[in-house]
Protein backbone atom coordinates (compact mmCIF):
# COMPACT_ATOMS: atom_id res chain seq x y z
CA UNK A 1 0.00 0.00 0.00
CA UNK A 2 1.33 3.64 -0.97
CA UNK A 3 2.49 6.06 2.08
CA UNK A 4 -0.05 8.26 4.05
CA UNK A 5 1.13 11.81 4.26
CA UNK A 6 -1.18 14.38 6.54
CA UNK A 7 -1.00 18.19 5.71
CA UNK A 8 -2.12 20.64 7.87
CA UNK A 9 -3.29 23.52 6.47
CA UNK A 10 -3.29 21.11 3.46
CA UNK A 11 -5.83 23.80 1.16
CA UNK A 12 -3.73 26.81 2.09
CA UNK A 13 -1.75 28.38 -0.65
CA UNK A 14 1.39 26.32 0.18
CA UNK A 15 0.07 23.35 1.28
CA UNK A 16 -1.97 22.49 -2.08
CA UNK A 17 1.32 22.49 -3.56
CA UNK A 18 2.82 20.13 -1.49
CA UNK A 19 -0.40 17.99 -1.23
CA UNK A 20 -0.02 18.16 -5.53
CA UNK A 21 3.76 17.05 -5.40
CA UNK A 22 2.97 14.30 -2.71
CA UNK A 23 -0.06 13.05 -5.08
CA UNK A 24 2.43 12.80 -7.63
CA UNK A 25 4.91 11.27 -5.94
CA UNK A 26 2.26 8.51 -5.42
CA UNK A 27 1.23 8.95 -1.79
CA UNK A 28 -2.20 9.23 -0.48
CA UNK A 29 -2.72 12.76 0.87
CA UNK A 30 -4.86 13.44 4.15
CA UNK A 31 -5.44 17.22 3.50
CA UNK A 32 -6.01 18.65 7.31
CA UNK A 33 -8.49 21.99 7.33
CA UNK A 34 -11.33 23.62 9.43
CA UNK A 35 -13.65 23.43 5.88
CA UNK A 36 -13.02 20.40 3.81
CA UNK A 37 -16.14 21.68 2.48
CA UNK A 38 -14.54 24.51 0.75
CA UNK A 39 -10.98 22.30 0.03
CA UNK A 40 -12.87 20.04 -2.77
CA UNK A 41 -10.22 21.14 -5.21
CA UNK A 42 -7.65 19.23 -3.93
CA UNK A 43 -9.58 15.98 -4.99
CA UNK A 44 -8.56 16.26 -8.37
CA UNK A 45 -4.68 16.22 -7.60
CA UNK A 46 -5.11 12.47 -7.96
CA UNK A 47 -6.62 9.47 -8.55
CA UNK A 48 -10.15 8.56 -7.50
CA UNK A 49 -9.90 8.90 -3.70
CA UNK A 50 -5.78 9.44 -3.17
CA UNK A 51 -6.84 12.99 -2.03
CA UNK A 52 -9.13 13.51 0.57
CA UNK A 53 -10.06 16.71 2.27
CA UNK A 54 -11.00 16.19 6.27
CA UNK A 55 -12.22 17.96 9.62
CA UNK A 56 -9.36 19.20 11.18
CA UNK A 57 -9.06 21.86 14.50
CA UNK A 58 -5.50 22.06 15.44
CA UNK A 59 -6.67 24.06 18.78
CA UNK A 60 -7.62 20.58 19.38
CA UNK A 61 -6.10 17.13 20.87
CA UNK A 62 -8.59 14.76 19.37
CA UNK A 63 -8.78 15.93 16.48
CA UNK A 64 -5.30 16.37 15.43
CA UNK A 65 -4.83 13.11 16.92
CA UNK A 66 -7.90 11.57 14.51
CA UNK A 67 -6.40 12.80 11.33
CA UNK A 68 -2.67 12.14 12.01
CA UNK A 69 -4.23 7.79 12.04
CA UNK A 70 -1.72 5.58 10.27
CA UNK A 71 0.09 8.51 8.61
CA UNK A 72 3.98 7.62 7.50
CA UNK A 73 4.89 11.61 7.46
CA UNK A 74 3.76 14.97 8.46
CA UNK A 75 3.68 18.35 8.04
CA UNK A 76 2.19 21.37 9.46
CA UNK A 77 1.89 24.23 7.11
CA UNK A 78 -0.80 26.24 9.01
CA UNK A 79 -0.17 30.15 10.00
CA UNK A 80 -1.65 33.19 10.11
CA UNK A 81 -1.15 37.01 9.02
CA UNK A 82 -3.60 38.44 11.28
CA UNK A 83 -5.94 37.03 14.38
CA UNK A 84 -9.02 36.13 14.45
CA UNK A 85 -11.25 35.35 17.15
CA UNK A 86 -9.62 32.01 18.74
CA UNK A 87 -7.11 31.70 16.09
CA UNK A 88 -4.53 33.99 17.39
CA UNK A 89 -0.38 33.56 16.81
CA UNK A 90 0.21 31.80 20.47
CA UNK A 91 -3.25 29.21 19.44
CA UNK A 92 -2.26 28.19 16.16
CA UNK A 93 1.80 29.18 15.55
CA UNK A 94 3.19 28.05 19.21
CA UNK A 95 0.26 25.81 20.64
CA UNK A 96 -0.57 24.04 17.60
CA UNK A 97 2.49 23.56 16.65
CA UNK A 98 3.26 21.88 19.76
CA UNK A 99 0.09 19.82 19.46
CA UNK A 100 1.05 18.81 16.30
CA UNK A 101 4.93 17.37 17.25
CA UNK A 102 3.89 15.76 20.46
CA UNK A 103 0.91 14.00 19.10
CA UNK A 104 3.13 13.15 15.93
CA UNK A 105 5.94 11.91 18.38
CA UNK A 106 3.37 10.13 20.91
CA UNK A 107 2.23 7.69 17.56
CA UNK A 108 5.77 7.12 16.66
CA UNK A 109 5.84 9.11 13.35
CA UNK A 110 9.29 8.89 12.04
CA UNK A 111 9.22 12.36 9.68
CA UNK A 112 7.74 15.43 10.52
CA UNK A 113 8.19 19.08 8.93
CA UNK A 114 7.42 22.46 10.37
CA UNK A 115 6.57 25.12 7.81
CA UNK A 116 7.76 28.20 9.43
CA UNK A 117 9.26 32.01 8.71
CA UNK A 118 12.68 33.85 8.01
CA UNK A 119 12.67 36.17 10.97
CA UNK A 120 11.43 33.55 13.40
CA UNK A 121 12.90 34.71 16.55
CA UNK A 122 11.81 34.68 20.15
CA UNK A 123 12.96 38.21 21.28
CA UNK A 124 11.55 39.67 18.00
CA UNK A 125 9.05 43.04 18.80
CA UNK A 126 6.69 40.96 16.70
CA UNK A 127 4.21 38.57 18.12
CA UNK A 128 3.69 36.63 15.30
CA UNK A 129 7.82 35.98 14.67
CA UNK A 130 8.01 35.47 18.70
CA UNK A 131 5.24 32.44 18.19
CA UNK A 132 6.44 31.39 15.02
CA UNK A 133 9.81 30.72 17.29
CA UNK A 134 7.99 29.35 19.51
CA UNK A 135 6.38 27.11 17.32
CA UNK A 136 10.03 25.91 16.21
CA UNK A 137 11.23 25.28 19.39
CA UNK A 138 8.45 22.87 20.48
CA UNK A 139 8.68 20.97 17.36
CA UNK A 140 12.37 20.28 18.16
CA UNK A 141 11.84 19.15 21.70
CA UNK A 142 9.32 16.71 20.70
CA UNK A 143 10.62 15.24 17.40
CA UNK A 144 14.04 16.93 17.55
CA UNK A 145 14.87 15.35 13.79
CA UNK A 146 12.25 17.38 12.32
CA UNK A 147 12.93 19.37 9.08
CA UNK A 148 12.03 22.70 9.58
CA UNK A 149 11.50 25.12 6.71
CA UNK A 150 12.01 28.94 6.73
CA UNK A 151 10.75 30.69 3.44
CA UNK A 152 10.90 34.65 2.77
CA UNK A 153 7.68 36.37 1.26
CA UNK A 154 6.31 33.26 -0.77
CA UNK A 155 4.97 34.32 -4.47
CA UNK A 156 3.11 32.49 -6.89
CA UNK A 157 -0.48 32.45 -8.75
CA UNK A 158 -2.44 32.42 -5.33
CA UNK A 159 -0.23 34.85 -3.00
CA UNK A 160 -1.25 37.60 -0.80
CA UNK A 161 1.61 39.64 -1.64
CA UNK A 162 2.10 40.57 -4.89
CA UNK A 163 -1.81 40.27 -5.70
CA UNK A 164 -2.47 42.35 -2.98
CA UNK A 165 -0.38 45.42 -4.00
CA UNK A 166 -1.01 44.88 -7.13
CA UNK A 167 -5.21 45.39 -6.77
CA UNK A 168 -4.33 48.60 -4.33
CA UNK A 169 -2.73 50.30 -7.45
CA UNK A 170 -5.94 50.52 -9.06
CA UNK A 171 -7.12 53.01 -6.31
CA UNK A 172 -4.92 55.62 -6.86
CA UNK A 173 -1.86 57.11 -8.05
CA UNK A 174 0.20 56.16 -5.23
CA UNK A 175 1.23 53.21 -3.69
CA UNK A 176 1.54 53.86 0.57
CA UNK A 177 4.19 50.79 1.88
CA UNK A 178 5.47 50.44 5.07
CA UNK A 179 9.32 49.69 5.53
CA UNK A 180 10.58 50.50 2.04
CA UNK A 181 13.93 49.98 2.76
CA UNK A 182 13.07 46.38 4.11
CA UNK A 183 15.44 43.73 2.22
CA UNK A 184 13.69 40.88 1.27
CA UNK A 185 14.42 37.37 -0.70
CA UNK A 186 11.18 36.51 -2.22
CA UNK A 187 10.98 32.17 -3.32
CA UNK A 188 8.43 30.64 -5.49
CA UNK A 189 5.75 28.76 -3.77
CA UNK A 190 6.60 25.24 -5.81
CA UNK A 191 10.19 25.69 -4.68
CA UNK A 192 8.78 25.57 -0.79
CA UNK A 193 6.85 22.66 -1.72
CA UNK A 194 9.47 20.86 -3.36
CA UNK A 195 11.80 21.41 -0.89
CA UNK A 196 8.82 19.81 1.40
CA UNK A 197 8.62 16.76 -0.57
CA UNK A 198 11.88 15.79 -0.08
CA UNK A 199 11.86 16.31 3.78
CA UNK A 200 8.54 14.04 3.54
CA UNK A 201 10.11 11.08 1.67
CA UNK A 202 13.01 11.06 4.06
CA UNK A 203 16.74 11.45 3.58
CA UNK A 204 17.14 15.09 4.18
CA UNK A 205 18.72 15.84 7.21
CA UNK A 206 17.30 17.43 10.24
CA UNK A 207 17.10 21.07 11.22
CA UNK A 208 16.96 24.61 9.87
CA UNK A 209 16.73 25.61 6.20
CA UNK A 210 16.05 28.87 5.39
CA UNK A 211 14.53 29.13 1.90
CA UNK A 212 14.71 32.28 -0.66
CA UNK A 213 14.81 33.05 -4.22
CA UNK A 214 17.55 34.34 -6.41
CA UNK A 215 16.82 37.90 -5.79
CA UNK A 216 17.04 40.46 -3.16
CA UNK A 217 15.34 43.37 -3.47
CA UNK A 218 13.90 46.04 -1.00
CA UNK A 219 10.39 46.55 -0.28
CA UNK A 220 10.38 49.42 -2.85
CA UNK A 221 12.16 47.89 -5.63
CA UNK A 222 9.60 44.93 -5.21
CA UNK A 223 6.92 47.14 -5.88
CA UNK A 224 8.68 48.67 -8.67
CA UNK A 225 9.55 45.36 -10.11
CA UNK A 226 5.77 44.38 -10.23
CA UNK A 227 4.81 47.93 -11.45
CA UNK A 228 6.47 46.98 -14.68
CA UNK A 229 5.24 43.99 -15.09
CA UNK A 230 1.07 45.20 -14.47
CA UNK A 231 2.36 48.33 -17.07
CA UNK A 232 1.27 50.78 -14.68
CA UNK A 233 3.09 54.19 -13.13
CA UNK A 234 2.53 54.90 -9.75
CA UNK A 235 4.62 56.71 -6.48
CA UNK A 236 5.43 54.37 -4.01
CA UNK A 237 5.77 55.87 -1.33
CA UNK A 238 7.12 55.12 2.26
CA UNK A 239 4.83 55.95 4.76
CA UNK A 240 6.46 57.40 8.29
CA UNK A 241 6.18 55.43 11.66
CA UNK A 242 3.80 57.22 13.33
CA UNK A 243 1.61 57.43 10.33
CA UNK A 244 1.75 53.70 10.13
CA UNK A 245 0.91 53.16 13.98
CA UNK A 246 -1.93 55.34 13.84
CA UNK A 247 -3.53 53.95 10.97
CA UNK A 248 -2.83 50.88 12.31
CA UNK A 249 -4.18 51.74 15.78
CA UNK A 250 -7.46 53.71 14.15
CA UNK A 251 -8.40 49.82 11.77
CA UNK A 252 -7.66 47.94 15.08
CA UNK A 253 -9.90 50.40 16.96
CA UNK A 254 -12.53 49.62 14.08
CA UNK A 255 -12.04 45.59 14.48
CA UNK A 256 -12.87 46.40 18.34
CA UNK A 257 -16.21 49.00 17.81
CA UNK A 258 -17.54 46.62 15.03
CA UNK A 259 -17.55 43.25 17.31
CA UNK A 260 -15.41 41.91 14.19
CA UNK A 261 -17.32 42.52 11.52
CA UNK A 262 -14.66 44.39 10.10
CA UNK A 263 -11.72 42.33 10.43
CA UNK A 264 -8.50 44.61 10.28
CA UNK A 265 -6.26 42.39 7.35
CA UNK A 266 -4.80 46.01 6.13
CA UNK A 267 -2.57 46.90 8.81
CA UNK A 268 -1.66 45.92 11.88
CA UNK A 269 1.26 47.01 14.58
CA UNK A 270 2.47 43.55 15.00
CA UNK A 271 2.94 44.11 11.30
CA UNK A 272 4.46 46.96 11.47
CA UNK A 273 7.37 45.36 13.65
CA UNK A 274 7.48 42.59 11.09
CA UNK A 275 8.45 44.75 8.53
CA UNK A 276 11.12 46.38 10.15
CA UNK A 277 13.32 43.67 9.89
CA UNK A 278 15.50 42.64 6.69
CA UNK A 279 13.72 38.96 5.92
CA UNK A 280 16.43 37.52 4.17
CA UNK A 281 18.53 34.11 4.14
CA UNK A 282 21.67 34.15 6.64
CA UNK A 283 24.96 33.64 5.29
CA UNK A 284 25.20 31.09 7.41
CA UNK A 285 22.02 28.80 6.96
CA UNK A 286 21.31 25.89 5.15
CA UNK A 287 18.61 26.62 2.09
CA UNK A 288 17.04 25.20 -0.95
CA UNK A 289 20.79 24.57 -2.54
CA UNK A 290 21.13 22.04 0.37
CA UNK A 291 18.31 20.35 -0.21
CA UNK A 292 18.89 20.02 -4.36
CA UNK A 293 16.26 23.04 -5.37
CA UNK A 294 17.15 24.83 -8.03
CA UNK A 295 15.32 28.38 -6.93
CA UNK A 296 13.21 30.28 -9.72
CA UNK A 297 13.20 33.90 -10.46
CA UNK A 298 10.36 35.79 -10.08
CA UNK A 299 10.61 37.78 -13.40
CA UNK A 300 9.75 33.94 -15.08
CA UNK A 301 6.27 33.50 -12.91
CA UNK A 302 4.97 37.02 -11.90
CA UNK A 303 4.02 37.95 -15.54
CA UNK A 304 1.76 34.77 -15.57
CA UNK A 305 -0.53 35.78 -13.05
CA UNK A 306 -0.09 39.75 -12.42
CA UNK A 307 -1.18 40.46 -16.12
CA UNK A 308 -4.53 40.85 -15.27
CA UNK A 309 -3.83 43.86 -12.79
CA UNK A 310 -2.56 45.66 -15.96
CA UNK A 311 -5.12 48.39 -17.52
CA UNK A 312 -5.84 46.25 -20.78
CA UNK A 313 -5.65 43.06 -18.98
CA UNK A 314 -5.07 40.14 -21.70
CA UNK A 315 -5.01 42.47 -24.10
CA UNK A 316 -2.43 44.59 -22.97
CA UNK A 317 0.63 42.84 -25.34
CA UNK A 318 -1.82 42.32 -28.22
CA UNK A 319 -2.11 46.66 -28.54
CA UNK A 320 1.34 47.40 -27.63
CA UNK A 321 1.87 45.23 -30.41
CA UNK A 322 -0.05 47.12 -32.87
CA UNK A 323 1.36 50.68 -31.75
CA UNK A 324 4.47 48.51 -33.95
CA UNK A 325 2.09 48.26 -36.94
CA UNK A 326 2.95 50.22 -39.93
CA UNK A 327 -0.41 50.57 -41.87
Amino acid sequence: MSKLVTIYGGSGFIGRYVARRMAKAGWRVRVATRRPNEALFVKPYGVVGQVEPVFCNIRNDESVADVMTGADAVINCVGVLTESGANSFEAVQAEGAERIARIAAEKGIGTLVQISAIGADADSDSEYARTKAAGEAAVLEHMPGAVILRPSIVFGPEDEFFNRFAQMTRLGPVLPVVGAETKFQPVYVDNVAEAAEKALKGGVPGGIYELGGPDVMTFRELMQNMLTIIRRRRLVMNMPGFAAKGMAAGLSLAEKLTLGLFSNTILTRDQIANLSTDNVVAEDAKGLQDLGVDPVAMEAVLPDYLWRFRPSGQYAEIKESARDLKI
